[in-house]
C-alpha cells in the first residue's frame, strides 16, 4: 500500500472531533486500536510481528541471525489534544519504505525491524520513552509498574488490563543484541527544514532534556472570608515559579514550560490545598539545563517560604545531551547526497526513543519538514509531498544499511 492509503487508515485511530486532536494514551482502548492497525498493516506486506515484554511493537522483514537488523519506526501515542505526525508519520513512513522497496524487487542481506514503541510521550503516565527505557535498562520495572496515571490506575494494572503481563517489564538484551542500528523518521518539531528550504534533514543530536514534579502544599480556605495576610496560598510561590522558569531559560539560552498544572481540591471559590505543577526542561548542555532547573528550584523555596507553603520537587525523568553516531549520521548524509536527495544536519531539542537506543546501539534520525513549526498541538503538519520525500529518503537509507 501507498504511504497516503496507509495514512488515511491510520488517521482517524484516537481523533477527538471536538478538538480535532489525538487522544493515543498507552494501554486504552484507542491505543489497542492503533496497535490492530500495525499488525494488520504488517501481515499485509508479509512482516513478522511480535511485542516485546514491554509493551513495544516490533514487525520483522527477515530473521534476527547472523546479521542485526536495520531498526525503523517511532510511536503512535500522542500527548493531549496532539498532532497527526508526531511519531505515526514515522512508523507508516517505515511500512510505506518497505513497501516501496519490495515493489523495486529489494531483497535485504539484512533484517529491518519496524519498531512502534509505546508511551513515548509519557502521556498517560509521566515518564518519556518508557518503553524504550525498559527495553534499554534506563528504568527499574519495580518502579514503573508503580507509575500511575491521573486516574490512579498503576501501568501494572492497565498492562494487565490489555492482556500484557507486567512482571515481564525490563531490560531485554537478547532483543537489543538483534538490533544492528536505528534510524528514526519524525516529523521536525520546529521550523529548521523550512526556514532551509528542505524537506528531509537529518539529526546531530537531542539537547538534554527533563521533567520535574513541584508539589506546592499550603492550607485550604474560603475565598471570600479568609484575609490576605492570613492566607497560606500554594497557588502564589506556584504563580512566581512559572515567571522564574521563563526569564530562566530567557537567561540562559535555554526552554523551559509548565504545561501542566492541577490544583486541588479545585473550587472556584477556595483557596487551594495544593498546586502540582510540571516543568519540562531543555538547554544545549547538560550545565546549562542544570542552572536553569537550579534557578527554578530556587525560586520556588524562597517564594513557598515567604507564603507559608512547602514545596517538594520531584524528577520524574532526565535525558542528558544526545549525540547521535557520528559514522551512521556521516553514512545517511552521504547516501542521500548521491542519491539526489542532500539533508542538512540539524539538531532537535525534542527527545525521541532514537535518542534512548542511541546509548546501546548506533542510531540517529531523519526530519521531515514541518511548515508551521508547530508540534503537540493539531495545527502540526506535513505536506503530502514532504511526506512522500520522506519515504524516498527513508527507503534510500534502508536499502544502503540492509543492503550490506
Amino acid at each position: 500500500m501507498s504511504f497516503a492509503e496507509l495514512w488515511a487508515e491510520l488517521l482517524p485511530l484516537g481523533r477527538d472531533e471536538r478538538t480535532g486532536g489525538y487522544r493515543r494514551y498507552s494501554w486504552t482502548d484507542a491505543d489497542a486500536a492503533c496497535r490492530a492497525w500495525f499488525a494488520r498493516t504488517a501481515t499485509g506486506l508479509g512482516l513478522r510481528t511480535d511485542c516485546d515484554r514491554n509493551g513495544n511493537l516490533w514487525a520483522w522483514w527477515g530473521w534476527p541471525g547472523e546479521h542485526a537488523a536495520i531498526m525503523t519506526g517511532s510511536h503512535l501515542d500522542s500527548v493531549p489534544d496532539g498532532g497527526a505526525y508526531d511519531g505515526p508519520l514515522g512508523v507508516v513512513s517505515a511500512f510505506a519504505a518497505i513497501g516501496r522497496l519490495r515493489d523495486d524487487g529489494f531483497r535485504p542481506a539484512r533484517p529491518i525491524a519496524v519498531a512502534a514503541f509505546t508511551e513515548e510521550e509519557g502521556a498517560r503516565f509521566g515518564v518519556a520513552c518508557l518503553g524504550s527505557r525498559l527495553l534499554t535498562g534506563a528504568v527499574d520495572p519495580a518502579t514503573a509498574r508503580q507509575l500511575r496515571d491521573r486516574d490512579e490506575v498503576s501501568l501494572a494494572a492497565a498492562m494487565r488490563g490489555a492482556g500484557r503481563d507486567p512482571g515481564l517489564l525490563g531490560r531485554d538484551d537478547d532483543l537489543l543484541a538483534n538490533l544492528g542500528a536505528c534510524v528514526e523518521l519524525h516529523i521536525e518539531q520546529g521550523s529548521m527544514l523550512a526556514d532551509l528550504d528542505a524537506a528531509v534533514g537529518v539529526a546531530d543530536g537531542i539537547w538534554p532534556h527533563g521533567r520535574w514534579r513541584l508539589d506546592f502544599t499550603g492550607r485550604p480556605d474560603h475565598a471570600g472570608t479568609t484575609r490576605l495576610p492570613d492566607r497560606r496560598d500554594p497557588m502564589l510561590p506556584f504563580a512566581a515559579t512559572v515567571l522564574a522558569a521563563r526569564a530562566a531559560a530567557e537567561e540562559r539560552g535555554a526552554l523551559a514550560t509548565v504545561g501542566k498544572v492541577a490544583a486541588e481540591p479545585g473550587a472556584a471559590n477556595a483557596i487551594s490545598a495544593t498546586v502540582h505543577a510540571w516543568l519540562d526542561a531543555r538547554a544545549p548542555d547538560d550545565a546549562t539545563l542544570a542552572g536553569v532547573v537550579g534557578d527554578v528550584w530556587t525560586t520556588a523555596q524562597q517564594q513557598a517560604a515567604r507564603h507559608g507553603v512547602q514545596v517538594a520537587r520531584t524528577q520524574e525523568s532526565v535525558t542528558p545531551a544526545v549525540t547521535f553516531d557520528s559514522r551512521l549520521r556521516d553514512r545517511v548524509v552521504a547516501v542521500l547526497g548521491a542519491a539526489g536527495r542532500p539533508a542538512p544536519v540539524l539538531a532537535t531539542g525534542a527527545g525521541h526513543d532514537a535518542g534512548v537506543l542511541a546509548g546501546r546501539i548506533p542510531a540517529t534520525m531523519l526530519f521531515v519538514r514541518n511548515p508551521t513549526g508547530v508540534s503537540h498541538a493539531p495545527a502540526e503538519h506535513a505536506e503530502p509531498a514532504d511526506c512522500e520525500a520522506g519515504v524516498a529518503a527513508l527507503a534510500t537509507v534502508l536499502a544502503d544499511l540492509a543492503g550490506q
